[in-house]
């Protein structure tokens, strides 16, 4: 920059024109170097994707939450992590960790000292606005649904508002089992059932439980007459039950209490090099997603709301 400015000084004289068209010159040789050096930077600074030194798609996940996930490889996000590595020609490994408090903290951000690197890369399932991390575009929605054994008076169940209107001494014989802090808490104070409601822990101390449990355990040994969950695991065990068995009634979204959520995966904050990756993984398997959520019976809702039969 220096020595091209001191050259504008040239002893030699010069027409107006002659300087004129030097300056011009000058300037777009500048512009020149100024957009070549703008193009090279990012280039020269871009960090490599995460794994991709050893071609590892690691992943950070629960060992013991079916149907999402499990050690065996046998849930949901299991099934879409390898379509993804299988898709990037990479191997896939797990760093598991009970998803409750501490989950990010000890996998995510978690160092492998002896290999210089983090323990993993990305998170399966996480809330679109999720905190701990940088989430992705979502990959699915779904809603909270209400699961009930059929033959037992409330048959005729098809919507939520549907068991408001079943006979009163009924209704008030009933209990409802939830987590804590969930959206059909808001519900059943809405609908004046509060007081009937069991709650359970939804991060329990104990690594061998898991949300599903509300369904294989306390509805079927008749502790509870209505299980309120997240409609994956609602959906899922309903579906592994014997058929006809259990009824599973989805919430839908409404202004007032917000039921369902669209899920993304979750990457650490900064890296939007492998952000982009994930987001184009994501669209261009899409139908293959849906495939293997509906599979599990997951209860998945379009851009609208609208209850999803088929891959998009």
């Amino acid at each position: 920059m220096i020595s091209l400015g001191l050259g504008l000084g040239a002893r030699r004289p010069h027409t107006a024109s002659e300087g004129t068209l030097r300056r011009r010159s000058l300037r777009k040789r500048l512009a020149s170097a100024f957009a070549a050096f703008a193009l090279a930077v990012p280039l020269a600074c871009a960090a490599p994707l995460p794994g991709s030194e050893d071609k590892t798609l690691r992943v950070c996940d629960d060992p013991n939450n079916m149907p999402l996930s499990n050690a065996k490889g046998e849930g949901f996000q299991n099934r879409i992590a390898q379509l993804l590595a299988d898709q990037l020609g990479w191997k896939l490994e797990y760093t598991f960790f009970p998803q409750r408090m501490g989950f990010v903290r000890n996998t995510l951000r978690a160092r492998d000292k002896e290999h210089d690197r983090f323990k993993c890369d990305l998170i399966m399932g996480v809330p679109v606005g999720f905190e701990l991390a940088s989430a992705t575009q979502p990959y699915y929605r779904s809603t909270y649904v209400m699961v009930f054994k059929r033959g037992r008076g409330l048959d005729d169940v098809k919507t939520p508002e549907d068991l408001l209107k079943i006979d009163p001494a009924k209704l008030k014989s009933l209990k409802f089992g939830l987590f804590q802090q969930t959206p059909p808490t808001d519900w059943l104070l809405r609908s004046k059932l509060i007081d009937q409601a069991v709650p359970y822990t939804q991060q329990s101390a104990d690594p061998a439980e898991y949300p599903g449990q509300m369904i294989t355990r306390e509805l079927a040994q008749d502790k509870i007459d209505v299980a309120f969950v997240w409609g994956p695991i609602g959906g899922y065990f309903v579906k592994s039950a014997r058929p006809g068995e259990y009824a599973v009634v989805p919430f839908k979204p409404e202004p007032s209490i917000q039921f369902d959520y669209p899920i993304a995966m979750g990457v650490r904050f900064g890296e939007k090099e492998w952000k982009a990756e994930v987001e184009r993984l994501l669209t261009q398997n899409r139908g293959a997603i849906d495939r293997i959520l509906l599979e599990y019976g997951v209860p998945l809702l379009d851009d609208k709301g609208e209850p999803m039969t088929a891959p998009r």
